[in-house]
């Protein structure tokens, strides 16, 4: 199970490995908190008449195309995105909206989806959300809770028979050492990288998220899914974009793994990982 704030999230943090895990022959629930309601059209070609009128099924539409290509299920929680308020100071969110509600209700939302599905890993987002957004940091926050409540007898007694999920991984996908390595084979190739403003930009006190990995599943195989699964998210995804800047020969060649962090497991396992169910076979034939 991987837990995503918005529409979009699920193809552009672990994909692949959503898709190889789901050609593999297990079973691959995406959980979508918000609907991405106020996201902004990212796409040039898609800012057109009618589109923003009907954001909203517009991107469940997406959705539904981009799970498609990845070959998972998927469902929705059912809140209100965020947005991103911008400012100094930053106005305050939207009333009503996903941020700003008790932790309480989408944590036990959740378990629900939990104890319904029984995965045996959740994936969701690092305490930074990936990046600052409202909607991922709650979602974190959401994510955790449920991972420790959905199998406690005690807890939120009418959302179903408790179910233990063995493994709560971070996704961490905007890796400095992938950008440097992309843009050392652009070098090689006399053209100059997408990625070097990004790079001269870089905050050395954000630390080093490659020392924070723990787990690289190699899914090369399984980038023209994600990359298909992103180009479905038409609204939010430039095709002509950075995404799909790097040549995918040199992406399956040079770097051909998405990177987890383990921040809890209830299964014993050996660090680094090369896959997500490490120790989970016999902890499972446990559970009913």
């Amino acid at each position: 199970m991987a837990v995503h704030a918005h529409p979009d999230d699920e193809s552009s943090k672990g994909a692949a490995t959503s898709a190889k895990y789901a050609a593999e022959g297990n079973e691959v629930l995406i959980v979508t908190l918000t609907g991405g309601e106020r996201g902004d059209i990212l796409n040039p070609a898609m800012d057109r008449p009618g589109i923003k009128e009907r954001i909203h099924e517009v991107r469940k539409e997406e959705m539904a195309a981009a799970a498609a290509a990845l070959g998972v299920q998927q469902t929705w929680l059912g809140y209100v995105d965020s947005g991103l308020p911008e400012g100094d100071p930053r106005p305050p969110l939207p009333e009503g909206s996903f941020a700003t509600l008790p932790l309480e209700g989408p944590t036990e939302a959740l378990v629900k989806v939990v104890r319904e599905f029984r995965p045996h890993v959740m994936i969701t987002y690092d305490e930074h959300g990936g990046y600052p957004h409202p909607d991922h940091i709650r979602c974190h926050e959401v994510s955790v809770a449920a991972y420790e409540a959905a199998g406690d007898p005690g807890a939120f007694p009418d959302a179903g028979e408790p179910w233990t999920i063995s493994k709560l991984y971070y996704t961490h996908g905007f890796i400095r050492d992938r950008m440097v390595l992309f843009s050392d084979e652009f070098e090689r190739h006399g053209q100059e990288s997408p990625f070097k403003e990004w790079l001269s930009r870089w905050d050395s006190n954000r630390g080093d998220l490659m020392a924070r990995v723990t787990t690289q599943v190699e899914c090369g195989k399984y980038f023209p899914q994600r990359d298909d699964a992103l180009r479905a998210h038409a609204t939010q995804i430039d095709p002509n974009g950075i995404f799909f800047a790097v040549p995918l020969e040199w992406q399956q060649r040079l770097w051909p793994t998405e990177e987890f962090e383990l921040a809890q497991t209830r299964v014993t396992t050996s660090i680094p990982e090369n896959d997500l169910f490490a120790g989970v076979d016999a902890a499972s034939e446990a559970q009913p």
